[in-house]
Formats: structure tokens, sequence, C-alpha cells
């Protein structure tokens, strides 16, 4: 009798229940009409745990501009995707390492073709020459020579190339100076010549006019 007159009498317990779940839960409509102001996704939105009862109450758009303009509610920044662990990597393998036999896919030729390389290296000549061609340092005819022996495979890289040009222009000038000295000894060969030639035709016109002489007094 005792316990049935207690169980009829009203219980006053409060239902043991979480207050941040009923708060997530309320927050909902604020987090979703933030994000639609905001521009952005649901997890980007933050908002002020200490102040749940005031954005609770928000439940309009005009209210979640107030809210943001007071500092309630803020966009998160966007998480960054860092590379510094890619660029010291990088700055290693530049180096050489990490490019051991276990970290190779492919064979030599599908890492880096000859083709490539062959193309870099015609490139690089050809732009040298082209440059060299039109700053005179070099004429047409030494131009097309150095050009096709380029294409020939005759100068592995720049460094020979310009080699092969300094000795060609070496030998351009020798041959030049010894065609002018050349040229120097023929003419003053030829001066010479035409002034034994003056000479010996004066001393003939001398002895004409002595002979001519004596036969007048004669």
């Amino acid at each position: 009798f005792w316990l049935k007159g207690i169980l009829a009498q009203p219980c006053f317990l409060e239902p043991t229940v979480d207050p941040l779940t009923v708060s997530a839960m309320s927050l909902k409509l604020q987090k979703r009409l933030a994000a639609s102001i905001l521009g952005c996704g649901k997890k980007r939105v933050w908002m002020d745990p200490n102040e749940t009862n005031e954005l609770s109450m928000a439940n309009s758009r005009f209210n979640i501009r107030k809210l943001i303009k007071d500092g309630l509610i803020i966009r998160k920044a966007v998480t960054m995707h860092s590379r510094s662990r890619v660029r010291k990597n990088l700055e290693a393998k530049r180096k050489g390492r990490h490019m051991g036999t276990g970290k190779r896919k492919g064979t030599r030729e599908a890492r880096m073709p000859t083709k490539v390389l062959w193309m870099r290296r015609q490139r690089v000549l050809r732009r040298l020459l082209r440059k060299y061609r039109q700053q005179k340092k070099i004429d047409k005819q030494l131009y097309h020579f150095l050009y096709r022996h380029a294409k020939g495979n005759v100068y592995k890289n720049k460094r020979v190339l310009l080699e092969a040009i300094h000795s060609k222009k070496t030998e351009k000038m020798k041959e030049k100076a010894l065609q002018e000295q050349s040229e120097a000894r023929k003419e003053k060969a030829r001066l010479a010549k035409e002034k034994k030639l003056q000479k010996k035709a004066d001393a003939a016109r001398t002895e004409e006019d002595g002979g001519w002489q004596q036969q007048k007094k004669r």
C-alpha cells in the first residue's frame, strides 16, 4: 500500500539530455543560412560557442548578417595544402637523392627519351648560331657550315661549338693575312719589275740619244 502511494506521487526530475546535442541541433538552420550568406560550405562556418543562446534566436537572414557583422559568425580560412615537404623532396632529388633503382619506374628511354635530348641540344646550338649571325660575329657561309655540322652530330654541346667557331675564325684570319702578304709581295715585285724596266728603257734611250748626237757632230 505504501509503495503504491509513492509511485503515484509526481516526479519533478529533469530529463538527462546533453545540452551540446540540443545546441548543435538548434543551430542547424543558422549554420545553413550563414553558409549561404558567406558563400562557403557549412564546414567553414564558425559560430561562437559562448553565444549559443543569441545564435539560436536568429532565425532569418537579416539576423544572421547582423551576427556576422558583430563577429559571432565567422568564415574560416581555407585549409592550406602545404608544398613545403614537396619542395624539400625535389631539392633533394636535384642532388641525386631518392633516385636509386628502387625509385625508378620505366626504362631509361621512357624516363628521358634520347630524341628529347637531341632536340634540346640542337635548339641550343642553333640558337647560338642564329645569335652570332645576327650580331655579325659570323658570316652566312660560316653559319651554314656550322649549322650542317651541328646537324651531323659533330658538336656535343655549346662549349665545343664555341671552340669550333673561334678556331674557324682564327683560320680565316690567318688565311686573310697570308693572302694580304702574298698580294703585298706580288705588288712589290711588280713595282720592282716596272722600275727595272723603266731604268732599262731610260738607259737605252740615253744610249740612242748619245749615238744620235755623235752622228750629228760628224
